[in-house]
């Protein structure tokens, strides 16, 4: 979750990293808490004799009640073994926020390694021994490490070794620790978290790291040592031939729209007339995203525009002022949608030459006149886009009739009358396909592209003449190094999302994001005929 999800701000350097403008008292306490050696308070979140109740957990966290309940679960009470747990979720629905907060309700010392920071193996594994071994890095040790860790072996024996010394220190500490003094470690237990365990998958030794990581709980065998893995990818993506103990999984899905409201309500000087601004704009927003990351910074400028009628930001909204608002601001809804959440750039004078010489001729296709993009696409990504849709939306089992090598027109046998039964049947099915989309692997995906890529009157070849990007001209190498780059593209904008992975299949699942009418106008400008090849 975002900044204004975080409760408090809490004490750990680890996490204060994220303050932008620190004041020069901050500055003043950090450099001096720098400068003393870690103790074992500095495993635990949260300043001393804070108080930080259940409830104010689970009111920090709305939509989340059930995910910290589950959490507080599995991990049971003080000094109780556990199993490893396996958080997920899309990005920015409050995985991190949600298990550290829970961690600063329990008081319990944990180390915290994320592998977003930590970018290589030798940088996670540091990272884990630091904390542990109660190093940090100044100027007085020439901002070196406690152990210089390249091998996993060497890491799983310095793991064990400084496991060995923390859980020592917190064992003799705990008949000295008085109840009162929250700030202290609650517990004889040690949390071992990795986050954005994803990013593993692209590191160069990746395909051997995850699996060290999954087996530490076998490999430790120290039951006073517990793991937690957090993620944006489902368990399944991680599977593999090696045996382990299956992590505990705990789901955290998208938020709703009344869990979006409530989190955008927190911490608003008006929340009467915040809430008044969110009827008229969280219904939109919430078609085309629902990550707080994102809302968050475009709703902060909206607000402004939404009361520049009002003169005194205090007043209380009655049902006069918020039809004035509505009708003052429901134009500028549509245009900021298009200009916060489009990805445009400037199209090549070749493409505005071409665009020009077409203006004179415009065909209708659809419900819609208008063929040209607000964007410049290249043509590989506009075929990649259309395959995308056609797969999201037609059934698997069609693909053979439909992709024929006559293009899927002059195969096709008449059909008989459908009775009203059977046209009900395929209404249903339509509208659950477009609002569901089916998802499919990309072996499917490049099949579809490279039966489309031949049939349409834009092709491929204008691409192809001039490619030399990679040293390989005119072949097919090149042509699919810029499709699977083109593909990349169109999965950072959105445009394509990753849907899972089948464990059967082992591979990535995708699926399309995109509206029939933006694919129709991709088809026009390529002068493909789109209504061919759609499943009706």
């Amino acid at each position: 979750m975002g900044k204004e999800e975080s409760p408090k701000t809490t004490r750990r350097t680890t996490r204060s990293s994220a303050v932008a403008t620190p004041s020069k008292n901050v500055v003043e306490e950090t450099n001096a808490s720098s400068s003393q050696p870690p103790t074992l308070s500095d495993l635990v979140l949260g300043e001393e004799r804070e108080s930080f109740s259940l409830d104010d957990l689970l009111s920090s966290f709305p939509g989340r009640r059930n995910q910290i309940q589950e959490l507080l679960q599995l991990l049971g009470p003080r000094n109780s073994p556990m199993l490893p747990i396996f958080v997920y979720g899309g990005t920015s629905t409050g995985k991190t926020s949600m298990v550290l907060e829970t961690f600063r309700h329990l008081k319990r010392p944990f180390v915290y390694s994320s592998c977003l920071s930590c970018y290589n193996p030798r940088i996670l594994f540091e990272s884990v021994l630091n904390q542990l071994f109660l190093h940090r890095k100044n100027a007085v040790n020439g901002y070196s490490s406690a152990k210089r860790c390249e091998s996993p072996s060497d890491f799983v024996n310095f793991l064990r070794e400084a496991l060995v010394s923390v859980l020592a220190n917190l064992e003799g500490n705990s008949g000295k620790l008085s109840s009162k003094r929250s700030g202290k470690a609650n517990g004889n237990m040690i949390y071992l978290i990795f986050d954005n365990l994803e990013r593993v998958r692209g590191w160069e030794k990746g395909s051997t790291i995850l699996p060290l990581l999954f087996n530490l709980y076998d490999i430790l065998k120290m039951p006073e040592v517990a793991l937690i893995f957090i993620s944006s990818a489902s368990p399944d993506t991680y599977y593999s031939s090696m045996g382990y103990v299956e992590p505990i999984p705990i789901y955290l899905p998208d938020y709703t729209q009344d869990d979006l409201q409530q989190i955008f309500l927190r911490n608003q000087a008006n929340k009467k007339l915040y809430a008044s601004f969110l009827s008229v704009v969280l219904r939109p927003f919430c078609r085309i995203t629902r990550r707080v990351d994102e809302l968050s910074p475009a709703f902060s400028l909206l607000f402004t525009k939404y009361c520049e009628p009002v003169t005194n930001l205090g007043v209380v909204p009655n049902k006069e002022l918020n039809q004035r608002l509505f009708h003052y601001f429901r134009p500028h809804v549509a245009p900021s949608l298009n200009e916060i959440f489009k990805v445009s750039s400037h199209p090549s004078t070749e493409v505005e030459v071409r665009e020009t010489k077409g203006k004179g001729s415009t065909r209708k296709f659809g419900d819609c006149e208008d063929d040209q993009l607000d964007f410049h696409m290249p043509t590989s990504a506009k075929y990649l886009l259309i395959s995308a849709f056609l797969a999201s939306r037609n059934p698997a089992t069609l693909d053979a009739s439909l992709f024929d090598s006559t293009g899927g027109s002059n195969s096709r046998k008449r059909r008989r009358k459908a009775s009203e039964k059977s046209m009900e049947q395929k209404e249903t099915a339509e509208q659950e396909l477009l609002l569901n989309p089916g998802t499919f692997p990309m072996e499917r995906l490049l099949a579809i592209f490279q039966c489309i890529a031949s049939v349409g009157e834009g092709s491929l070849d204008e691409e192809e003449e001039g490619y030399d990007g990679l040293g390989i001209r005119n072949g097919n190498g090149g042509l699919m190094s810029d499709v699977l780059l083109q593909l990349s593209s169109l999965c950072s904008a959105n445009f394509i999302v990753t849907g899972g992975s089948c464990p059967l299949e082992g591979s990535t699942r995708y699926r399309s994001t995109v509206s029939e009418d933006m694919v129709l106008k991709v088809a026009r400008s390529i002068k493909f005929p789109l209504s061919k090849y759609i499943y009706r």
